[in-house]
């Protein structure tokens, strides 16, 4: 744990340091609502599948009616922080993590959120952004209501063989990247949980330690990838002039926010925080319709229960094959039955004729 302590010592007197050398004071006292708000996200992002950006996207964009790219860039650059707290506390924890698969999505999504930052975000518009966000925190509260109870079960994970994990793990960084990662700062963590609790039927304990790892790679490459951007063509990707604002705010609240609610859980059980967190995400998909409803009308609305409904079927129908796999794997994992049909262990006595 001294390396936690140490990571955590030295942020806080850098952050320090600044304001006090730079007079910031007044930039901090300012931006204290996003920090009151991030209270929460922070211990959500230690502590569940969804980053702090489950809290920031939503109250920077609807609350505060800022655009989506704002929303998207904060969760980044908030998350490079205590996404990335978090996960040292759980390398420095020796917490189990499902490593092949988290290589190859930390290979994918190193690619694949740049190249959507550069090539999707630009032309997306922000309301599809937003409902993108909605649609994707929505489908997946049904699916924990639906299913918490048996999720909660799980022990251990599904072997599913090394070529699946390695494909799917780049799929899954490689698309969630370039396309929910992009758009929102948030989300391909939640692909990559989706993976390992529907298909490989994973454990809590490890499966969400390896998705908040991901979405912390995700961030700092999309914090830098925003950075490189903006200095390369200020004017297209110049960022919200608010974001440095509510970053240094944030930023000492979720250093420490993250990895306490990644120590939190383990006390109180994952169950009642996943509850929250799924009533969470159902009531800002109908936030974000209600907020958004000149511009969507009754046509819109349609389309987006569409979409919620077409992603909670791939989910559903995600967890189906995971059951199949698992009833795969214990049949060959099962012992051969003995000549005849007999049910008799391997090596035990024949029973008489």
């Amino acid at each position: 744990m001294r390396w936690f302590w140490l990571w955590l010592g030295l942020f806080y007197v850098l952050w320090l340091a600044a304001v006090l050398v730079y007079r910031l004071g007044p930039v901090v006292t300012a931006h204290w609502p996003i920090a009151a708000a991030m209270a929460a996200g922070s211990y959500f992002a230690g502590s569940t599948p969804m980053g702090g950006g489950t809290v920031g996207f939503p109250i920077l964009v609807l609350l505060f009616d800022g655009p989506a790219s704002l929303g998207r860039d904060f969760s980044f650059a908030i998350q490079s922080v205590g996404m990335v707290s978090a996960s040292i506390f759980i390398w420095a924890r020796r917490q189990p993590l499902e490593r092949v698969l988290l290589r190859w999505s930390l290979l994918g999504t190193a690619v694949g959120t740049p190249l959507g930052l550069g090539l999707l975000a630009p032309v997306v518009p922000g309301l599809v952004a937003k409902l993108v966000f909605a649609v994707l925190w929505g489908s997946f509260g049904l699916l924990h209501l639906a299913r918490l109870k048996e999720i909660c079960s799980f022990d251990g994970l599904t072997d599913v063989g090394r070529r699946f994990e390695r494909r799917v793990g780049l799929a899954v960084g490689l698309v969630g990247g370039a396309t929910v990662a992009s758009l929102t700062g948030v989300g391909v963590d939640m692909m990559l949980y989706a993976v390992l609790i529907l298909l490989a039927r994973a454990d809590l304990k490890i499966a969400i330690p390896t998705s908040v790892i991901l979405m912390a790679a995700t961030s700092v490459v999309g914090i830098a990838t925003r950075g490189l951007l903006t200095a390369l063509a200020p004017g297209t990707y110049a960022p919200s002039p608010d974001l440095f604002g509510h970053w240094l705010a944030a930023a000492p609240v979720v250093a420490v926010g993250a990895p306490l609610g990644a120590w939190i859980v383990a006390l109180v059980g994952r169950r009642p925080t996943l509850v929250v967190v799924s009533a969470l995400g159902l009531v800002q998909f109908a936030w974000t319709c209600a907020h958004e409803w000149e511009l969507l009308g009754y046509g819109g609305l349609a389309a987006a229960l569409a979409a919620l409904a077409a992603a909670t079927a791939a989910l559903a129908w995600m967890a189906r094959t995971g059951e199949r796999l698992a009833l795969r794997r214990r049949h060959l994992d099962a012992p051969p039955t003995p000549a005849g049909g007999g049910s008799a262990a391997i090596g035990s006595p024949a029973s008489p004729e």
